[in-house]
C-alpha cells in the first residue's frame, strides 16, 4: 500500500503520552508539514504557537477543562508539547484553513510514530479575556481566533483500535 494511505488509515487519536518531549527534529518535521497545509487563495492565514513550557500547558489544560465543564481533569492528556492553531478571525476561510493545518499537523506525527489528537475548545479560549492575554503575550492581534490545539508526544502504550468505517460515507449520484 502507498505509504501516504497506510499512515491516514493507521492514523490514531491518542490520549496517554510518556512525560519525554518529543526531539527538535520531529517537532520540526512535523510543523512543516503544517505549513505546507492547503489554504484558501493560498493566503496562508493561520499562525502556529509552540507550548513546551509545562506551566503554560498546565494553564491552558486548566482553563480547557473549565469551558469543558470538567474542572480538575487535563484535557491534554499530560502531552508534553501542544501546538496552538490559530487563524485571523478577519480573515475569510480562517477555520477552514486552520483545520486543514490540524489534519497535516496530525498526519506527519504518526507518519513520524508520534501521537497526536486534537483538542478542542481553543475557540472559547482564545474569545476568552484569557486567551486575549495568552495572544499579547505571544505577539499576535486579538483578531487570532483558536481553531484547535495539536498535542503531540511519544504514545504510552498501544495505539487504539480503529473503529469500523461506518455506511453511508460514500454516495455515487
Amino acid at each position: 500500500m502507498n505509504e501516504t494511505l497506510r499512515v491516514l488509515k493507521e492514523r490514531r487519536s491518542v490520549r496517554r503520552y510518556k512525560a519525554e518531549q518529543i526531539t527538535e527534529a520531529e517537532l520540526n518535521a512535523v510543523l512543516e508539514a503544517g505549513t505546507w497545509a492547503p489554504s484558501a487563495k493560498g493566503l496562508q492565514t493561520s499562525v502556529l504557537v509552540v507550548v513546551q513550557d509545562p506551566e503554560t500547558i498546565a494553564y491552558m489544560s486548566r482553563l480547557n477543562a473549565e469551558i469543558q465543564g470538567n474542572p480538575g481533569t487535563d484535557p491534554f492528556y499530560g502531552a508534553p508539547t501542544v501546538v496552538v492553531v490559530l487563524g485571523d478571525g478577519e480573515k475569510l476561510n480562517w477555520l477552514q484553513d486552520g483545520s486543514l493545518v490540524m489534519g497535516n499537523l496530525m498526519n506527519a506525527a504518526a507518519a513520524l510514530g508520534l501521537g497526536s489528537c486534537w483538542i478542542n475548545r481553543a475557540m472559547e479560549l482564545f474569545d476568552r479575556p484569557e486567551g486575549k492575554e495568552l495572544l499579547k503575550k505571544w505577539g499576535l492581534p486579538e483578531t487570532y481566533r483558536g481553531v484547535g490545539n495539536c498535542i503531540l508526544g511519544y504514545v504510552d502504550g498501544e495505539l487504539p483500535a480503529p473503529k469500523p468505517r461506518k455506511d453511508g460515507w460514500i454516495l455515487r449520484v
